[in-house]
């Protein structure tokens, strides 16, 4: 394979996460640099294809593929008039892994090769697993030893890291893995000519995980609001993001744009590789053909090869609001004809309106403004069949403030909460919390939750930008509790504040109480058996042993109080404590083990 080039297909961060558009006579220099950069990387994409539908696969499996596609690849450029050549790539990716000898049969996937087009490709979506508890833990080598191998062998070093994350990641979208790989080859590049190679390897892969775990989220987030709500709530997200971002664009112009949101956003979803980085390309090629209409902040990034450019663009401040756009618009609260307005053409009236209210409410959230255009939706609902409706929805502004102030007063509390609890406390919090709603959910998974969540207000709740900060980040942790799959089934309370609406499923989750359908186990399995591995255990190995505890712990006692449970929790830590400095530690576990089981019993 050759040199990977991909610094800036990335997808649109917050942005234009659906939007891909016909191809132009213009385009067509950019049409032709995106096609032969898929060209000169199917090596990588086949990787990332293949590895996140069948995540089962080993990787001399995901190589034998790389094989056949290559020969695919050069078969079809030296005589594209061949009847295969035809053919659309995750089409053909799909039959070569459904011929594989034997491969189906192994890993379970023969149903789905025994579908054919739309249900064929669906399959191999609904195969994804979220949950990569089933996989070894991801391979680690000593810098040194990941230098040699990077010097000695590049390609093989790639494609293995590009392997390795890409079946841990089955939902992210090619163009962010492709972008991850380039950042880790520059990172081992920088690292590898250091003298502290471990330093400067642990401190630049922190920066690097954030990266990948902020675009996977917001990623899975969407297409979960694409898969359980369909096209409609995904034009709303486009249309308040686009709108905070570039909020001088005409909405004539934003119209067009959100007409372009089309089935390839649906192949960035499902997985197609080839589609997705394709419908990215154009973006960047019709935001920067309209610069002048859309933003002032982006003529430096149209100037760079397409490439870089898209990179750029994503990472550009919001325009600054124009000077003469009124805090109000009138015409939705004031004027005498809103319902005919609104019944003339529903869908694009509240398509106006949001657009209106987001390019004036730069400081709110993403899912408020989504609520926002909820309720008055709703209000207007109401108002249109009573005898005066303008005095009904003159006081719609009312409405809207009411809404944000419920919102601010959770993210407050949460702030609140921070601030005197501390990070660690924090955590425990959440990681009650979020077991005893969703016991059913594996420990991995909540444990991850639980994170998270304390990421997000420490990320946040210091900002000028609080209150939106908190808000998106927090949705796109409930994005990751609710999944991506419609067919996704935890518990029926949590079921409903994931399914029953988008906008308002955090205030739908602020009102839950522990799962009452929950039947914990009938035997501790192991909880309190203790060994001396935990001994062997650093700091942050050891508080992830103490958070599976915590959660574990949960899951067989749910109807324990905060207070037994944390007071559970430091006897465990005391307990390793203990154990640890005395002579014989595994003796020490086995006396103090069941110790700690009985007191279970009676907090």
């Amino acid at each position: 394979m050759k040199q990977l080039k991909l610094t800036g297909f990335l997808f649109f961060f917050f942005l234009t996460e659906s939007l891909t558009l016909p191809t132009k006579p213009q385009d067509v220099d950019d049409v032709s640099i995106t096609q032969k950069f898929i060209e000169d990387n199917i090596g990588y994409i086949t990787i990332i294809a293949f590895a996140q539908y069948i995540q089962e696969a080993s990787f001399e499996e995901v190589e034998m593929l790389v094989k056949a596609m290559t020969e695919y690849r050069d078969k079809c450029l030296a005589d594209m008039a061949l009847p295969e050549c035809s053919k659309l790539a995750n089409d053909v990716l799909l039959e070569n892994i459904c011929t594989m000898e034997g491969l189906p049969q192994k890993h379970n996937f023969s149903h789905c090769c025994h579908k054919a087009d739309f249900e064929r490709k669906h399959c191999f979506l609904y195969n994804k697993k979220a949950d990569v508890g089933f996989l070894p833990p991801l391979p680690t080598l000593d810098p040194e030893e990941k230098c040699q191998t990077y010097k000695n062998n590049r390609e093989s070093f790639l494609n293995n890291y590009i392997y390795e994350v890409s079946r841990r990641n089955p939902f992210v979208f090619a163009p962010t893995l492709l972008t991850a790989a380039a950042r880790f080859e520059e990172m081992t590049k920088t690292c590898c000519e250091e003298q502290e190679k471990a330093n400067c390897f642990r401190t630049k892969a922190e920066t690097f995980i954030q990266y990948l775990k902020a675009l996977s989220s917001y990623q899975k987030n969407v297409c979960g609001a694409l898969m359980k709500f369909g096209p409609q709530i995904l034009k709303s997200i486009n249309i308040a993001v686009l709108s905070q971002k570039f909020p001088k664009i005409e909405f004539k112009d934003l119209i067009s744009l959100l007409e372009d949101v089309s089935s390839k956003y649906d192949g960035c979803c499902e997985g197609d590789v080839v589609q997705c980085i394709h419908g990215r390309s154009k973006v960047m090629s019709h935001i920067c053909s309209k610069q002048d209409s859309i933003s002032s902040k982006i003529k430096e990034c149209c100037e760079k090869k397409i490439p870089e450019r898209g990179e750029c663009i994503i990472y550009s401040n919001k325009d600054d609001r124009p000077n003469n756009l009124p805090l109000r618009e009138a015409k939705f609260t004031e004027s005498e004809n809103v319902c005919e307005e609104r019944d003339a053409d529903q869908e694009n009236f509240m398509a106006e309106f949001l657009y209106q209210y987001s390019r004036r409410h730069p400081e709110l959230s993403t899912p408020e403004l989504l609520r926002i255009a909820g309720v008055y939706e709703d209000l207007l609902r109401e108002c249109c069949n009573t005898k005066n409706p303008p005095d009904c929805y003159r006081h719609a502004e009312n409405k809207f403030n009411e809404t944000t102030e419920k919102s601010l007063k959770i993210v407050q509390r949460e702030c609140e909460h921070f601030q005197i609890s501390g990070k660690d406390d924090l955590k425990y919090h959440y990681l009650i919390n979020l077991t005893k709603l969703a016991p059913q959910l594996s420990t991995e998974e909540l444990t991850f939750l639980g994170k998270e969540m304390v990421t997000a207000l420490t990320t946040c709740c210091t900002l000028s930008e609080e209150f939106a900060c908190v808000d998106n980040l927090v949705d796109l942790v409930l994005g990751e509790l609710c999944g991506i799959n419609e067919n996704r089934s935890i518990n029926p309370a949590v079921d409903h504040c994931c399914k029953t609406n988008f906008a308002f499923r955090r205030s739908c989750f602020e009102g839950l109480e522990a799962d009452k359908t929950y039947v914990p186990p009938s035997t501790s399995q192991g909880l309190f058996t203790f060994h001396t591995d935990l001994c062997q255990a650093h700091n942050e190995e050891l508080q992830r042993k103490k958070d599976r505890f915590l959660v574990n712990l949960v899951k067989l006692k749910p109807e324990l109080t905060r207070e037994e449970l944390q007071s559970l929790l430091v006897d465990f830590t005391n307990v390793v404590k203990k154990c640890c400095q005395a002579q014989g530690p595994e003796a020490c576990f086995k006396e103090e083990g069941p110790k700690l089981s009985a007191k279970s019993q009676v907090a």
